[in-house]
C-alpha cells in the first residue's frame, strides 16, 4: 500500500491510549478511515472519575485558551458544555493574585482565560463526545506490547489482557495506520526497534521539578476586605525555585499545588505539605491554606521531565505509525501545556490529512504534528534551560538565545504591569498568538524604549475595576 493517509488510504485505524490525545485523534481519524479502534490499559470509568493511567489527574490541570479553541474546532460547542458542568473560568490577569520575577501583577480586565476544572471531568466529557460516533469502537483493559509490520510499514499492533487472572498470551490486531498516543512512558522506541526500524532521537530538559497537590475546600471570609481573586499563583525562576497554585475546581472547592526541584521536593504528608509553603517568597498561600479545610489526601509526582521525540529527522521509520500527544512531546506540567497541545496536535492531524497542496504521507504529517507543538516546547524548554541543576541533552545554548534572552528579560520586567505588553505575552504563553507577536511594534516600542511600570507592593486582594 502506497505511504498515503487518509480517506484514500485508511480502512482500519488503530489509536494506542484512550486519553485526550488519543480521543482526539479518533476523532479525526473517523472523518477518513472506516473504522478506528481506541486500545486503552485502563478499563474507562462511567462518569468523571479519575483511573490508575492518569496518575496526574489527581494535580492541577489548566486549559489554556490555544486548547480551548482547538477543542470547540474539534467538537463544537465543548468549551460551553464544559462550563455548563461547572469548570470555573479564570480571567488573566483580573482574577488571579500572581507574582513573578519579584513583582506582583496588576489585576486590570482579562485578555485572556484559563479552564480550572477537573482533569477528569474534562476528560469525560472528551469521551462520551468521542465515543458517540458509531465508527469508534474501544478495546479496554488490554496494553500494547508491540508492533506488527516491518521497517517499511506498520500494520497493526499486538495486545495483551491486562489484569489478575488474564491470559498473557498476545493477540493481533490489524490496521493500516496506527497512532501511538500512550503517553510520556510510551514503548514505541522498543515496539520500532523489534520490527528492524529505528527509534527517533529524544531531546530531553530535565529541571528535577517535583510536585505534590491536595484539594481544599475554601476559606469561608465574608468580611469586606476579603480577596475577590478566584486564584493565587507564585511562579518559580532561576533565583526563586519554588511554586505555589491556588486554583478553583468549582462549587468552593480548590486545588492546591506546591513545587520544588530535585532534592528539595514537596512532602506528601499532611503537615510536611502545608509547612512546605512557608519556603515561597510570601505568606500569601501558607495564610490561605491555614483557612482552608483539606479534602484529600496529598499526592506527588515527580516524573517532569521535557522530552521530545524527533520522529521529523531522517531515519529507518515505517509508514503507517504517527506518534501524538506526550508520546510525541512531553513538557514540564508548571507551564499547563499538556492538554492543550493534546487538542492542537489533532487539529494539525486534521489540516495535514485534507490539505489539498500536499500530498499526506507519514512522514509530512508526523512533522505537521510536531510542529504543532514547537511553540509549546521553546515556552517549557527554553526556560527550564535556565533552572538551577537542569540536566538533559538538550540544554546546549543557540546562537539565537543570548538576543533573545536579552529581549525577553526586558519584556518580563514590563509583562507584570504594562496592558499591552502583558496581552501580548499572555497571548503567546496560552498558545493562542504565535511567538512574533511579542515583536509586534507596539509591544517592542514597550519593552526596547519605555520605563519600567510600577506594579503592586504586596498582594493585589482586589481587581482594579
Amino acid at each position: 500500500m502506497a505511504d498515503e493517509l487518509g480517506h484514500r488510504g485508511t480502512r482500519h485505524a488503530v489509536v494506542i491510549g484512550g486519553s485526550l490525545a488519543g480521543l482526539l485523534a479518533a476523532r479525526v481519524l473517523s472523518e477518513h478511515a472506516e473504522k478506528v479502534t481506541v486500545v486503552e490499559r485502563d478499563r474507562f470509568p462511567e462518569g468523571p472519575d479519575t483511573r490508575p493511567g492518569v496518575p496526574q489527574s489527581r494535580h492541577t490541570h489548566v486549559l489554556v485558551e490555544g486548547g480551548q479553541r482547538a477543542l470547540d474546532e474539534l467538537l463544537p460547542g465543548f468549551m460551553k458544555e464544559l462550563g455548563e458542568l461547572g469548570a470555573p473560568r479564570v480571567g488573566m490577569p483580573e482574577d488571579m493574585v500572581q507574582w513573578q520575577n519579584g513583582r506582583w501583577f496588576r489585576r486590570m480586565a482579562a485578555t485572556s482565560s484559563i479552564s480550572t476544572g477537573p482533569r477528569a471531568q474534562l476528560e469525560w466529557l472528551v469521551r462520551r463526545r468521542v465515543l458517540a460516533d458509531p465508527r469508534i469502537e474501544t478495546v479496554e483493559g488490554a496494553e500494547t506490547v508491540g508492533l506488527l509490520g516491518d521497517s517499511s510499514r506498520v500494520r497493526g499492533v499486538l495486545l495483551r489482557e491486562r489484569g489478575t487472572g488474564a491470559a498473557k498470551e498476545t493477540r493481533s490486531l490489524e490496521a493500516d495506520l496506527v497512532v501511538d498516543a500512550s503517553g510520556r512512558g510510551t514503548g514505541a522506541p522498543d515496539w520500532l526497534a523489534a520490527i528492524g526500524a529505528e527509534a527517533p532521537h529524544e531531546e530531553t530538559i530535565d529541571t528535577g521539578l517535583a510536585y505534590s497537590t491536595r484539594v481544599y475546600r475554601g476559606p469561608r471570609d465574608s468580611t469586606s476586605d476579603a480577596s475577590d481573586a478566584l486564584a493565587y499563583y507564585i511562579i518559580p525562576n532561576p533565583e526563586q525555585v519554588y511554586s505555589g497554585g491556588v486554583l478553583p475546581l468549582g462549587e468552593g472547592r480548590y486545588m492546591v499545588t506546591l513545587s520544588g526541584l530535585r532534592g528539595d521536593e514537596p512532602p506528601t504528608d499532611e503537615a510536611g505539605f502545608e509547612g512546605y509553603a512557608h519556603r515561597l517568597p510570601h505568606p500569601l498561600i501558607g495564610e490561605w491554606l491555614a483557612k482552608a479545610e483539606p479534602e484529600s489526601s496529598v499526592f506527588g509526582f515527580r516524573k517532569t521531565a521535557n522530552v521530545r521525540r524527533r520522529y521529523d529527522r531522517p531515519g529507518r521509520r515505517p509508514a503507517g505509525f504517527l506518534a501524538t500527544g506526550d508520546a510525541l512531546c512531553a513538557f514540564n506540567p508548571i507551564y499547563g501545556q499538556g492538554m492543550a497541545v493534546a487538542a492542537m496536535n489533532a487539529v494539525a492531524l486534521r489540516r495535514a490529512l485534507t490539505d489539498p497542496k500536499r500530498t499526506a504521507t507519514t512522514r509530512a504529517v508526523q512533522k505537521a504534528l510536531l510542529d504543532s507543538s514547537r511553540q509549546a516546547w521553546d515556552i517549557s524548554a527554553g526556560a527550564d534551560k535556565k533552572m538551577p541543576g537542569a540536566t538533559g541533552n538538550a540544554l546546549a545554548a543557540r546562537a539565537v538565545d543570548k538576543p533573545v534572552g536579552w529581549y525577553l528579560s526586558r519584556l518580563q520586567q514590563r509583562y507584570a504591569g504594562d496592558p499591552v505588553v502583558g496581552a501580548a505575552f499572555r497571548s503567546v504563553l496560552t498558545l493562542s498568538s504565535p511567538m512574533t507577536t511579542l515583536f509586534a511594534p507596539a509591544v517592542a516600542r514597550a519593552v526596547l524604549f519605555g520605563p519600567v511600570p510600577e506594579t503592586p507592593a504586596e498582594p493585589p486582594m482586589r481587581r482594579e475595576i
